[in-house]
């Protein structure tokens, strides 16, 4: 009876935690460049316990029982699939078709410079040139430098990345790609750090002027999720509900006879 109890609680924790997540993908759902969070989930392990040093059954270890403790919460994930365009027809607006991160340096409270990579291409130029994004953080190039405009000229961007004005190149558009998406963990709002062990490719993406990348979260789908979710929190809810009754009757009423 006290294990229904904690193994409807565990349920309910899960849910929880998948209804959080849910809610960040939603209140994300007009964030440009979002990229939803799904989560999984495990049993916990059923083994419990082992009994070693015994070769009576000719086997170096023995499992002893088993024993069932409901649901184990795992780890996030981010859906990297591409998000629909939207058309802006601002001249510094940026959409990546394919696989690939925009390149921005940004600066931290001691002026140290570390750079990040967003789908967000949402930029401006400021008075001196520079390629910003909403952040005022600078956007890098190919060349891994900050890239300088002449604000005064209109900039025509190729679909690789070339930045053109009065017919001259001026600078191209760094696009990174990883080997391994799973070497990127989320940073700030929407940016994303490469860890230890990320490895870069070159993009084969093609860019965007003037459109952005909206969020690939799918509204209706996270409303029908959010609906099963909370029935399932319900039901477990119920559950416990229904042994605590259970055992206040055995206590109070079963316990006299």
């Amino acid at each position: 009876m006290l294990k229904g109890l904690y193994t409807a609680w565990t349920g309910m924790v899960n849910e929880q935690y998948r209804m959080d997540t849910l809610s960040n993908n939603l209140a994300n759902a007009d964030t440009v460049g979002f990229k939803k969070e799904g989560t999984t989930q495990q049993s916990f392990d059923s083994i419990l316990v082992n009994r070693i040093k015994d070769e009576t059954d000719g086997v170096d270890c023995k499992e002893i029982g088993s024993m069932t403790l409901g649901v184990k919460i795992g780890e996030n994930y981010t859906d990297y699939s591409n998000g629909s365009f939207r058309l802006t027809d601002s001249a510094y607006d940026f959409a990546i078709a394919g696989d690939g991160f925009f390149a921005i340096e940004v600066l931290d409270e001691n002026g140290d410079a570390s750079v990040k990579y967003t789908r967000d291409g949402s930029f401006t130029v400021d008075r001196t040139g520079y390629l910003r994004n909403d952040d005022g953080d600078y956007v890098l190039g190919s060349n891994g430098n900050r890239i300088q405009l002449n604000p005064n000229t209109e900039a025509v961007v190729e679909r690789d990345g070339r930045i053109y004005q009065n017919g001259q190149q001026v600078g191209q558009l760094g696009i990174t790609d990883f080997e391994d998406y799973n070497y990127l963990e989320k940073f700030g709002n929407n940016y994303y750090e490469a860890v230890e062990g990320a490895e870069t490719k070159a993009s084969d993406a093609d860019v965007y002027q003037g459109y952005l990348e909206m969020s690939n979260v799918q509204i209706v789908s996270e409303m029908v999720n959010m609906i099963s979710i909370s029935r399932a929190y319900e039901s477990n809810q119920k559950l416990i509900t229904t042994m605590d009754n259970t055992l206040q009757t055995a206590v109070t009423q079963v316990g006299k006879v």
